[in-house]
C-alpha cells in the first residue's frame, strides 16, 4: 500500500490556532486518502489575524530539512505551495521544485499574495516580480482575483466582467502553461471559480450562492481538495466543485456554532465527507 499511496509535499507555515495554512492542508489532504508532507516556512502560535502572535521564520532552516528529504530519495507525486514571506523563501521554493519535480508530479501553486484588490504588506514590487517567476513552473496555478491582477499588472476591479476575465486569462497563460483556477469571483449574489484549460482555450465557471462572508483559511482548505483530487487524476473542474461546495458548507457550519471569524472554517466535523467519492457526490449536491 506503501508504493500505492499518493504523496504531496504542502510548503506552508504553521499556525497553531486559526484554522490555516498546514494545520487546514495536513487533515484535509490525510481525509482524502494521500499522504501530507509538510514544508514548515514558519511556525506561529496563530494566524497574523489575531491581536499578537508568535513566529519563528523557518527560513533558514528550510534547505537543511530539505537537504535530508533530497538524500534520502523521497518522491512526490504533488507539490502544493502556499503563503511565502520573502524572495529567499522563493528561492528555495523553486529549487524544491527543480529538484522534486518528476514526470507525473503535478505542482500546484497558490500564490498567496493579496486579496481585496490589495498586495499583503510583506509583497514588495520585487516579490511580487519573483512570484511571478514561481508561478511559471505551475501545472495549476489557483490565484485569487486580486492575485490575478496582481500577477498581470492588471488595475483591479470589485467585479469584471467575463470579457474581461478572458483578457485576464490570457495573460496568466503567457506566464504559466498550465491550467489556471482563478477564485473569488463575485457575480452578483454568486461567487464564481473560474477554470482556464490552456490545450482548449475554454474556460468553465463554476458558480455558487454566497453563504456568508470570507473567512481565514478558506483559500487553503480549496487548494487542499484541489490540489489532491487532481494528483489522484481527478477533472480539475470536478476537483473545483467539490472544493467550493465544500467551502461552502464549512461557512453554513462556521454561522451555525457561531465560530468567531478569526477562528476560520469549523471543516473537521465534516472531514468524513471527503473520505469518498461516492459519498461526497452524494453530500454536496
Amino acid at each position: 500500500m506503501e508504493n500505492k499511496q499518493k504523496k504531496i509535499a504542502v510548503v506552508n507555515d504553521l499556525s497553531g490556532c486559526g484554522r490555516c495554512s498546514l494545520t487546514v492542508a495536513l487533515p484535509i489532504i490525510s481525509a482524502i486518502g494521500l499522504q501530507c508532507c509538510p514544508v514548515p516556512t514558519a511556525i506561529l502560535s496563530n494566524h497574523t489575524g489575531y491581536p499578537s502572535y508568535f513566529m519563528d521564520d523557518y527560513t533558514k532552516r528550510m534547505p537543511q530539512y530539505i537537504s535530508e528529504w533530497k538524500k534520502l530519495g523521497f518522491q512526490f507525486d504533488g507539490i502544493l505551495t502556499g503563503f511565502l514571506g520573502s524572495e529567499d523563501q522563493i528561492d528555495i521554493v523553486e529549487q524544491f521544485i527543480i529538484d522534486f519535480k518528476q514526470e507525473n508530479t503535478t505542482v500546484i501553486i497558490d500564490p498567496v499574495m493579496g486579496d481585496h484588490g490589495k498586495a499583503y504588506a510583506t509583497y514588495t514590487p520585487a516579490l511580487c516580480s519573483r512570484m511571478k517567476q514561481l508561478a511559471a513552473r505551475a501545472d495549476v496555478l489557483t490565484p485569487n482575483l486580486t492575485e490575478a491582477c496582481i500577477l498581470t499588472d492588471t488595475p483591479y476591479q470589485p467585479q469584471f466582467s467575463r470579457r474581461d476575465l478572458e483578457l485576464i486569462f490570457a495573460k496568466l497563460s503567457a506566464l504559466c502553461h498550465g491550467c489556471i483556477v482563478i477564485t473569488g469571483i463575485h457575480e452578483g449574489t454568486f461567487l464564481s471559480n473560474a477554470v482556464y484549460d490552456p490545450l482548449s482555450k475554454s474556460t468553465v465557471y463554476i458558480r455558487k450562492k454566497r453563504v456568508a462572508a470570507e473567512r481565514s483559511g478558506t483559500g487553503d482548505v480549496f487548494s487542499s481538495i484541489v490540489a489532491a483530487d487532481v494528483v489522484q487524476g481527478v477533472c480539475l473542474a470536478d476537483a473545483v466543485r467539490k472544493a467550493a461546495s465544500f467551502v461552502r458548507l464549512c461557512l453554513s457550519e462556521s454561522i451555525q456554532y457561531n465560530v468567531p471569524k478569526t477562528e476560520g472554517v469549523m471543516f473537521e466535523p465534516l472531514l468524513k465527507k471527503l473520505s469518498g467519492n461516492k459519498l461526497v457526490k452524494k453530500s454536496l449536491k
